[in-house]
Order: structure tokens, then C-alpha cells, then sequence
């Protein structure tokens, strides 16, 4: 059945440069206000190619047959179990000795015998789905990672249950019918899998009516939230999705970047008495009031700026930005001029801070120290626009082209389509 309260709407001429819209037919505020770590949303593509250009069968075909795929990249499920890759990997013959490369004439086998095909860490693999889950993930604020889930015919890859992260599904070929139910456990953290809920999830998808229950076909797209219980059984032919999962940052990953940053507070560092029995809740609860109260005191004293630098990493570096061609990168920061054009690197992690006569652009991994004078062109670079050497402010064109050269080496910058 369909909700329609869930669905929206995608036109065929829509092929928007914003991933989130292309992935749910709504800019990024209306997703936020209506779905985001809320509730389902179904997405009825209008045109069955929209997401042809991410990945089709032939690609499928082409990943498993020629990229001399390696585990963990490639997984196998079968009846709801994940299949042991001894069965379907080995060494490659010579000069490609490497004992865990995928064979696939075995992988053929399987899938032929009712194997689901699991291709993983496509946004590192598939230049298209790196594309898209680059400009995802730079948009959502949140690391993202790429799945795609190959079924046979008629077949189900895996029961029903939930995930510790946040999914879309793009329906990519063929058909799967899918059914989602509400949580049995909302809001998941990455260390409470569904297993710890096994029998409770057993039940509700047995027993309750599915908030979702539907066929998606080529051009479809499904938002889940973490928590929300899902199972999905290919139809009469071969069909094949992409599941972009979303590795949200939760209110508890600030909690545990305040908990580590108040280690530094003497109170919580002092050692419980000698003899204490820490199994009697009587004699623990004293400390307990203590420790209580001298973690609220230290948790005042903690500045959000610190709590920034510690979470930032978890974004900036679960994710890596756009790539970049050495070869040809070097080749045009060795010919920069002015009039040639440059953008911000698509996903890097970054922030600008001033101190004194110097401004430091600061990194996922190293801090680039810059004269304190070139902080307007530096800004301007970086505001994701493209720019034009010999437009930014405040500094002469060889200037320029000092500047932007070393961004470009730095990684920071690529070559840019003129504006």
C-alpha cells in the first residue's frame, strides 16, 4: 500500500546539481523540517532513468568481472546470512597473488543460484556514485558511505531489521518490493544493532501493519531513518538498488566529546578509597553524588569551540572530499595565470581562523599558515563559487597566483570551469 502523506514527487526534467533534492524531490530545509531522523519518505521517480547514470547492470557486471574487486568490497547474502567469502575469492594468478580477489565465475554461480550480490564502499570505487555521495555528504553536513544490493529474481537478500544509520535507497533496475514498519528501538546508536532487538524486531514485522508497503521501480527512491525496520524481495527479475547510507552525528557523539574533554579536570581524575566494594550501590552512591556534581561543574567550564575540534573530525575525515588528478593538477598549478578558474574542492572539511598577523587555514589532518594579509582572497576562494584568478580582493595578480598555486597543492582547490 501506498501512504501518500509519504510520498513526493520528482518531474523528469528535474536533474538537479543538489543530491538531496535528486534523492527526494525536496531542497535540503524541507527534507530537514519534515523527514530528517523523523520519518520515512517515498519518492515516485517520474522518469525510470534517473538513476541510470550512478550505476546499471552492465556496471554491476563490469565492477564484479574487470576492477580486480577485493573483500571487503564485495559480500554475498543468502537466506537472510552472509555467505563466506572463501567461497567466491582467491588469488588472481601472476603478479596478483593477493589471496582475497573476487572470482567471478564463482560469484556467477551464486548469484545464479539465488545469491544476493552486495557491492560495498562504492562511493571509493564508482566514479558516478563518488560524485553524488561526495556532494550528499558535503550537503547533509553528515559522512555518508554507498552500498549497492543486487538481487536475483524472486529473491530476498536479508530479513527484515533495521539499521544504526540513516538510508536512501535508489531503486536502480528491476523491481523490489519493499515493506517498512516503525521502530522497535528508535534512534539506534552505532553500538545497538538490531540483533539486540532480534525478537522484538521478529514480532513487529510479523505481527503490526507495515507504515510502508510497496514495489519500487527504476527512478524510485525510499528515505529510512536509523531505527525504522525494513526487508525487500526482488520481484520476477533481476533488481538492483543503491542504498546511500547517512553515518548521522548524534547528540551523544557531543556528549562523549564533553566527557573526554573533562579529563582534564583533577576531580575526575581522583582514585576511588582503597577497599571500596563498587558492586554495593550503597557505598558507591556518595561518589556517585560527588563525581555527579564535580562533572556538571567541569562540563560548564568546557568551550563549545573545543567540543567543535574534537566532533569536526568525525565529519572531516569520515568522508574523503572530491578527488583530485595529480598529473593534471600539477601540470595546470605549474601554468597558473590569471584568468584561469579554481572552485573549493568539493566536501573538504575546512575552517579559516585569523590570529594576529597570520591566518591559518585548518584542515582534517595539517593547518596551512598563511600571511595574515591575504585573508580576503583566502575567504573568497573558498566560498564555493568559482573564481577567477585575478578577481579576488585585496591582493595584486602575481600575488594571486602565488596563493592559489599553493592551494591547489594543498589539495584545497581544483581547476575550475569558468563562471
Amino acid at each position: 500500500m501506498r501512504e501518500p502523506a509519504l510520498e513526493a514527487g520528482r518531474s523528469t526534467s528535474d536533474r538537479p546539481a543538489s543530491a538531496v533534492r535528486r534523492a527526494t524531490g525536496l531542497d535540503l530545509d524541507a527534507f530537514a523540517d519534515a523527514h530528517w531522523g523523523r520519518a520515512p519518505l517515498l519518492v515516485r521517480g517520474a522518469d525510470a532513468e534517473s538513476f541510470r547514470d550512478l550505476l546499471d547492470l552492465d556496471g554491476v557486471d563490469e565492477l564484479l568481472s574487470a576492477r580486480g574487486l577485493r573483500t571487503p568490497f564485495l559480500r554475498l547474502a543468502r537466506n537472510g546470512s552472509v555467505v563466506g567469502s572463501s567461497s567466491f575469492t582467491g588469488p588472481a594468478g601472476v603478479g596478483a597473488e593477493i589471496a582475497d580477489q573476487v572470482h567471478d565465475d564463482r560469484v556467477a554461480a551464486l548469484f545464479a543460484d539465488g545469491t544476493t550480490v552486495v557491492l560495498q564502499a562504492l562511493h571509493r570505487l564508482w566514479p558516478p556514485v563518488i560524485d553524488f555521495a561526495t556532494r550528499l555528504g558535503a550537503e547533509l553536513g553528515h559522512p555518508v558511505q554507498a552500498n549497492a544490493y543486487v538481487t536475483p529474481a524472486s529473491s530476498r537478500g536479508f530479513s527484515a531489521h533495521y539499521d544504526v544509520h540513516d538510508v536512501f535507497v535508489l531503486q536502480l533496475a528491476g523491481t523490489k518490493h519493499w515493506t517498512v514498519h516503525a521502530p522497535v528501538h528508535a534512534d539506534p546508536l552505532r553500538d545497538q544493532p538490531w540483533n539486540d532487538h532480534a525478537g522484538a524486531v521478529a514480532a513487529r514485522a510479523r505481527d503490526d501493519e507495515p507504515v510502508i508497503d510497496t514495489v519500487l521501480e527504476p527512478g524510485d527512491a525510499l528515505y529510512l531513518p536509523r531505527g525504522w525496520l525494513h526487508a525487500a524481495t526482488a520481484q520476477g527479475e533481476v533488481s538492483a538498488h543503491l542504498t546511500v547510507g547517512v553515518h548521522v552525528l548524534t547528540r551523544y557523539a557531543l556528549v562523549e566529546a564533553l566527557t573526554a574533554l573533562v579529563a582534564g579536570d583533577p576531580a575526575l581524575r581522583a582514585s576511588l578509597p582503597p577497599g571500596l566494594d563498587v558492586a554495593d550501590p550503597d557505598v558507591l552512591a556518595p561518589h556517585v553524588d560527588d563525581v555527579r556534581d564535580a562533572l556538571v561543574t567541569a562540563l560548564g567550564r568546557v568551550p563549545a569551540a573545543d567540543v567543535a575540534r574534537r566532533v569536526r573530525s568525525r565529519v572531516w575525515t569520515g568522508n574523503r572530499p572530491e578527488p583530485v588528478r595529480p598529473v593534471a593538477g600539477a601540470a595546470f598549478a605549474d601554468g597558473l595565470a590569471p584568468g584561469d578558474a579554481v572552485r573549493l574542492r568539493t566536501g573538504l572539511g575546512h575552517r579559516i581562523v585569523e590570529r594576529g598577523d597570520r591566518v591559518v587555514l585548518e584542515l582534517a589532518d595539517r593547518n596551512v599558515d598563511l600571511p595574515g594579509s591575504t585573508a580576503p582572497a583566502l575567504r573568497a576562494v573558498l566560498d564555493g563559487t568559482t573564481r577567477a584568478v585575478g578577481s579576488l580582493p585585496d591582493m595584486d595578480e602575481a600575488d594571486q597566483v602565488v596563493l592559489v598555486r599553493r592551494l591547489l597543492r594543498e589539495g584545497v582547490l581544483v581547476p575550475a570551469a569558468p563562471a
